[in-house]
């Protein structure tokens, strides 16, 4: 093997691929085209004298000499970015670096130009990339390796190299139009209205839409499907035109402030359920960066959001909260050397 002439991309487009699982995939995440993807495997394929892919089956699998290979790439990587992170964190002032973050968007209003605002300040020699994307695109993106950092619902991600960090408690609320009464606790509101009004869905595509059906069905409410929306902004626009109610998260009905005064927020009848909105990013982000982003969002969603919404809804004091900055740990060591026989 020519070792002077092993390409540092030839090792990250293998990487890449072998996390995605197909070259047309890893190609994506990388931003490159599947023809380059292909050239780079091909190089390093040639370079070390080994087959490392199983081009014949279906998905694709790494052969033997592939699995060694991607062990050795992965903990090379991962000095290289912790090595990297070392000398970002010395000084925000003078870091440059491109920071992609990615975030839902019930942030889109207020909060997130906010954060970028104050992120802006503290390392004023940063570019930024913000992208607003809902929580099942989010984690693709980090999965992908595609951007740095993500705000949105707690999921299982399973992705190496990837911190959670929770930052609110958002529970689960009824909101209909607000000439409807007062809700008294129990199932009363479903059943009454449910005749007259319909009942807005999110689509179950979507991460909130699967969770509140998974709630209905443990309760054993069924209402017909007739109006399923991806849209927060426009099953909102319904509800306070008396077309119809429906069941989102408070933060989403803050953040729809403009129909406010035709909306009756309600708790949910029965047990009460939430959603965690997190903070996710890549364990090699230097911690003084991930301090300022986590300071700055709490910071914003307790002053925009959490704030005004409790104040014109007491109830929703012990549901809708910041949860409680976790003890921060040391970084994490390097990985440990085999040990041999």
């Amino acid at each position: 093997m020519q070792r002077s002439k092993l390409s540092l991309k030839w090792l990250e487009v293998y990487q890449a691929i072998s996390r995605q699982g197909t070259v047309r995939d890893g190609a994506r995440s990388l931003g490159i085209s599947v023809s380059t993807a292909s050239h780079h495997l091909a190089c390093l394929e040639k370079a070390v004298g080994a087959q490392l892919v199983d081009h014949g089956k279906r998905p694709m699998r790494l052969t033997p000499a592939g699995d060694v290979l991607l062990r050795r790439v992965d903990e090379a990587m991962w000095l290289l970015r912790q090595g990297i992170s070392e000398i970002w964190s010395e000084d925000l002032q003078s870091l440059q670096r491109l920071l992609r973050i990615a975030h839902i968007e019930d942030l889109d209003a207020d909060v997130a130009p906010a954060m970028v605002v104050r992120l802006a300040a503290a390392m004023p020699l940063c570019d930024f990339s913000i992208l607003s994307r809902p929580t099942h695109e989010i984690a693709e993106l980090l999965h992908s390796e595609q951007t740095d950092i993500g705000i949105a619902s707690s999921v299982d991600l399973d992705a190496a190299g990837i911190i959670e960090e929770p930052v609110l408690r958002d529970p689960f609320i009824v909101v209909a139009p607000a000439s409807v009464p007062e809700a008294s606790g129990d199932f009363q509101f479903f059943t009454s209205q449910a005749g007259r009004l319909p009942l807005l869905r999110y689509s179950k595509r979507q991460f909130l839409g699967r969770r509140i059906e998974a709630q209905l069905r443990r309760h054993g409410l069924r209402f017909a499907e007739r109006m399923e929306f991806e849209s927060t902004h426009m099953i909102l626009a319904m509800v306070a035109a008396g077309r119809g109610w429906t069941i989102t998260t408070a933060l989403t009905f803050a953040r729809a402030q403009r129909y406010h005064s035709d909306l009756r927020a309600m708790p949910f009848p029965g047990k009460a359920f939430s959603r965690q909105i997190s903070l996710f990013c890549r364990e090699d982000l230097p911690a003084n960066i991930k301090d300022v982003l986590e300071t700055s969002l709490r910071h914003s969603v307790q002053r925009m959001v959490i704030e005004p919404t409790v104040g014109r809804y007491p109830w929703m004091a012990e549901r809708f909260g910041l949860i409680p900055r976790r003890e921060v740990l040391p970084p994490p060591e390097r990985p440990a050397d085999p040990v041999s026989p």
